[in-house]
């Protein structure tokens, strides 16, 4: 009776080392969550991190903390989480297209693997760029920019929300298309960039929708064009880089969730499910399309296909207009 009463004690305890994982991910999650950003506070990826923090803390029943890690391009945050958070779901990434779909291409050495490194959980962007001015450019057309850029004495800057980010490539390939010479002036996030552009420091932006639309609807800023393939609703007036004069100019931002590769399925699944419910939500699915952007949503596995995808398109959009920062 000893011996049988030890061996079922000693089976139930390895038993239990053994579901010690499987407990701990059923009981995903059970403490705080850190979401990541890789740009400063102020542009619109901390934004929608924001909009998104306590939607995730009432759902999930945890604390969300938004963290801010700018740098490189958005390279120093989601290497963070890439390489160094714990593989268990306490540490979002808020993926931007620039450090999961660019920088691999414009950057000669990365400190992270975006395809290996990171697990994808959720796209939950798309948005379109708006090639904007300040008030005092005096242009009021893309062609005019054009013209005004290609004059010698032309002392054009256009910001952007750093190396490798959407608005820094859209002003490279407008430079390379149309044989202009506007200065790339990177700052560290869109925020910055979208002051000095307010201020009349800098000039010229290719600025996500989102965050120039209450600017533009204020006055202080002169919007030219946006890059989707089609006009956007909140800026009727406003053409297409095609319609404005440039051939097949068409440049999508876009934003999803991911965590470092090797977190539990279990956990990429709540998560995923949790957002999708977020998004679903009528209320919030309206606060969320007003800053620009429509509803996304969708599996893992779909922000995964759209990471590959638009790293080998993207990839060759940088070749192609000969755009490097090494």
């Amino acid at each position: 009776m000893k011996r049988s009463t030890f061996v079922a004690a000693l089976s139930a305890a390895l038993l239990g080392v053994n579901a010690l994982p499987a407990l701990a991910q059923d009981n995903y999650p059970s403490k705080t969550i850190r979401f990541v950003v890789p740009y400063p506070p102020g542009g619109p990826t901390d934004l929608m991190a924001r909009m998104l923090q306590g939607e995730l803390s009432t759902r999930l029943g945890v604390t969300v903390i938004v963290d801010n890690k700018g740098g490189a391009g958005g390279n120093l945050g989601s290497a963070e989480v890439a390489k160094q958070a714990p593989a268990d779901g306490y540490t979002l990434l808020l993926a931007a297209s620039g450090p999961m779909a660019v920088n691999p291409t414009l950057y000669r050495s990365m400190p992270f693997v975006p395809m290996t490194d990171l697990a994808p959980v959720i796209q939950i962007s798309a948005f379109p760029l708006v090639l904007e001015v300040h008030p005092s450019v005096p242009v009021n057309s893309v062609k005019e920019l054009i013209a005004l850029a290609q004059k010698p004495s032309s002392q054009l800057a256009f910001a952007s929300a750093g190396n490798g980010t959407p608005q820094h490539l859209a002003g490279e390939i407008f430079n390379t298309q149309m044989n202009t010479k506007i200065s790339h002036i990177p700052y560290r996030g869109a925020g910055p960039a979208l002051n000095d552009l307010i201020g009349g420091q800098v000039q010229v932006m290719f600025d996500i929708l989102g965050s120039s639309l209450p600017h533009i609807q204020g006055g202080k800023l002169k919007p030219l064009a946006v890059t989707s393939a089609k006009r956007h609703p909140s800026l009727p007036n406003v053409p297409t880089m095609i319609e404005a004069g440039v051939p097949g100019y068409e440049l999508t931002g876009w934003h999803g969730i991911a965590v470092r590769a090797g977190t539990p399925a279990s956990v990429v699944q709540k998560l995923n499910t949790t957002l999708n419910a977020i998004f679903n939500d009528p209320e919030f699915k309206k606060k969320w399309e007003a800053i620009g952007t429509p509803v996304v949503g969708g599996t893992s596995q779909q922000f995964g296909e759209l990471i590959r995808k638009e790293t080998a398109r993207l990839g060759q959009v940088v070749k192609n207009a000969g755009v490097t920062v090494d």
